[in-house]
């Protein structure tokens, strides 16, 4: 939940990229300690360490499938998504999500066969997380698009589990206003039926819609999910592990629900920067608007403005990263590393 800031409207997918077989890139060193040169073999981890030129080779064989008009639609304010990050990044993890897809069917229809039932195939659930203004929202958009490009997955839908924040009256009634996107202000057990009911194939199902204009629910209005090839749910807390209950006992989590997970990761100072930046943009863009939660702030002078976003990053969004977010990024399937740039200069992938 990026704290009500617009961001650009999703974007539909035309054409299809073909898949191109993939040669694998070099012996990549294993996550945690360098390795060293004599005993290299004996150092393991569960995960698999990939620099930017490594995993960017991955994509060698493989057609560009944007140009800078989709660019501009798909990047977050303040982000420098480019022609080159989309091809040496998303394009190669966009071929991998396809994989998984391809696997999680054939797993499907050998299951199938052995237990002698009939079941229809589930959308594959894309989990991505992160912290406000890293990234994550146009690391799902640009996701999105790529993914409908691919054959086999023609439809992905998205949905940014914003709409699961109480309503702010009931924010207010509970004294949670000022912890908005912390984990306790969403109904947490309304968005664990959505995805519980995606996953077990319904049809059609529906989820509240967000305003982040109004910065609150809109209680006339719906998002409605019909039963895509993909869907993407991207949300600051969707990696949290399940809650525990008052007899030692603990629940399902909405990620226990995921086929993949991917969390978009900085250093927390580049993070506040970025936030102040946006801040600071949205001053003279969406704050703008008479009918903005957060007019209150367009007049604001730079001196002020600056403040006025650290205050709001001090109290709530840092504190909520440290206590809540970060916690969750060793839960992820794939991490992806920013520098200050917004650059992805790393991938550090669980082995399969």
């Amino acid at each position: 939940m990026d704290n009500g800031w617009v961001n650009p409207p999703d974007a539909a997918g035309s054409g299809l990229p073909q898949a191109t077989p993939v040669t694998p890139p070099g012996p990549a060193s294993w996550a945690g300690s360098p390795p060293e040169p004599a005993d290299s073999e004996n150092h393991y981890s569960p995960f698999i360490e990939l620099e930017r030129d490594t995993w960017a080779r991955l994509a060698n064989e493989m057609e560009q499938p944007f140009d800078q008009s989709d660019i501009d639609r798909l990047r977050g304010i303040g982000e420098h998504l480019s022609l080159r990050e989309v091809a040496e990044v998303y394009l190669p993890l966009s071929r991998l999500l396809s994989i998984q897809v391809d696997a999680a069917a054939h797993l499907r229809r050998a299951s199938n066969e052995f237990l002698g039932e009939s079941t229809r195939r589930t959308p594959f659930v894309i989990g991505v997380a992160g912290s406000v203004a890293v990234g994550k929202s146009t690391t799902a958009r640009v996701l999105q698009e790529m993914l409908r490009r691919w054959p086999n997955t023609p439809r992905v839908e998205l949905l940014t589990t914003d709409g699961f924040l109480y309503p702010n009256a009931e924010l207010e009634r509970r004294g949670l206003m000022q912890r908005k996107g912390f984990p306790e202000s969403y109904d947490r057990r309304r968005l664990m039926r959505f995805v519980a009911d995606i996953k077990s194939g319904a049809p059609e199902v529906r989820a509240p819609m967000y305003s982040h204009l109004t910065y609150d629910i809109l209680p006339h209005e719906e998002v409605v999910v019909h039963r895509p090839d993909v869907l993407i749910i991207e949300g600051l807390n969707v990696l949290a592990p399940p809650r525990v209950r008052s007899d030692g006992t603990a629940g399902l989590s909405v990620s226990d629900f995921f086929d993949y997970s991917i969390y978009v990761d900085a250093k927390t100072p580049a993070i506040r920067q970025w936030y102040t930046e946006r801040f600071m943009r949205l001053r003279s863009g969406a704050f703008a608007d008479p009918k903005s939660y957060f007019h209150r702030y367009a007049t604001l002078s730079d001196a002020e403005a600056i403040a006025t976003s650290s205050d709001i990053w001090d109290r709530i969004n840092g504190p909520n990263l440290t206590q809540n977010v970060l916690p969750t990024r060793g839960r992820a399937k794939l991490v992806m590393t920013k520098d200050v740039g917004h650059a992805v200069t790393r991938v550090l992938l669980r082995k399969v």
